[in-house]
């Protein structure tokens, strides 16, 4: 098989789907970790939003309603780590450990005693996110079929993203966000409300990260699976890092775990056992770390050299 008739448009569109969850959980990330708060939640913000998505989608049988749930109640979520960590000063990362422990358990239970099933629920009452079609590029070959079948939530990650990197770098508020990560107690100098800003910020981070999840369970498919985040919030936490707090670098990262996962899917398709296919993401998640970290290496022991000079 060529590597042309293996890229296929089917396979980039299901890269761009697969980047969507991965990418907002990222800028979710990014936002936190500007001012200061580690989140390591996202894998459990992820579920929950897939969660209340369909319990919203199935109640009001509309897509809307249930983006709306996932979004709010996510947020509610994030409460726990906006103000455990901030107000209440504790250890953001065993905060979002216990966080994580509790979407997992939480989501299960409330399946069980809310649907009366385990495992997963799928029914047709479940409205999923509509596909957009553009009909000025739905007729371009590869363009089409790729830009043209994706939905809003994929469009707003990406707006999102440019929205948040002009407002992070070109913006007084930006500026504000940056100094209270950087500085808490020379922004708290200045007049700035360092604990509203880190507060305000998780939660709107909260709500990110529960669109993703929106699109986890309404966008891809129409149905929520228990632990069906699968290890996308653990990746954005990874592409957080990898772009240093930076939304476009982290956008990068998301993009290569994206295909990556899109890639995993292809492969499971042409035969390969999907217990060999579905450790691909990972794999690539860890080479991307370790060649991050030798590049960091690296560029200290330069600095060190150049310092001693």
């Amino acid at each position: 098989m060529s590597l042309m008739s293996f890229i296929t448009p089917s396979l980039v569109n299901s890269a761009v789907q697969s980047i969507t969850p991965i990418l907002l959980a990222a800028l979710a990330g990014t936002l936190c970790g500007r001012v200061g708060v580690f989140n390591m939640a996202m894998e459990g913000q992820l579920l929950v939003g897939a969660f209340a998505a369909v319990v919203g989608s199935y109640a009001t049988g509309s897509a809307l309603g249930g983006v709306l749930f996932a979004i709010v109640f996510t947020v509610l979520f994030s409460l726990i780590l906006a103000y455990g960590a901030t107000v209440f000063k504790g250890d953001s990362v065993v905060i979002c450990i216990g966080m994580n422990l509790l979407a997992a358990g939480l989501t299960a239970y409330l399946l069980r005693q809310m649907f009366g099933v385990s495992g997963t629920f799928s029914d047709p009452g479940i409205v999923g996110l509509t596909r957009i079609r553009i009909d000025a590029i739905n007729t371009i070959p590869w363009i089409g079929w790729i830009f043209s079948r994706q939905t809003a939530i994929t469009w707003l990650a990406w707006i999102l993203t440019a929205a948040v990197t002009i407002m992070m770098f070109r913006t007084p508020l930006g500026l504000r966000l940056r100094g209270v990560g950087e500085d808490a107690s020379a922004a708290g100098t200045m007049g700035i409300d360092v604990t509203r800003y880190r507060v305000a910020t998780v939660l709107f981070a909260g709500g990110l990260t529960g669109l993703g999840g929106a699109q986890l369970s309404l966008g891809t498919v129409s149905l929520f699976s228990e632990d069906m985040s699968a290890g996308r919030g653990w990746i954005a936490v990874v592409a957080v890092m990898l772009g240093r707090n930076h939304p476009l670098w982290a956008a990068l990262a998301c993009v290569l775990f994206g295909v990556a996962d899109a890639l995993s899917v292809r492969l499971q398709s042409q035969g390969l056992p999907n217990q060999l296919t579905d450790v691909v993401p990972y794999v690539v998640t860890l080479l991307a770390l370790a060649l991050s970290h030798r590049k960091r290496l690296k560029r200290r022991a330069a600095e060190t050299i150049t310092a001693h000079a």
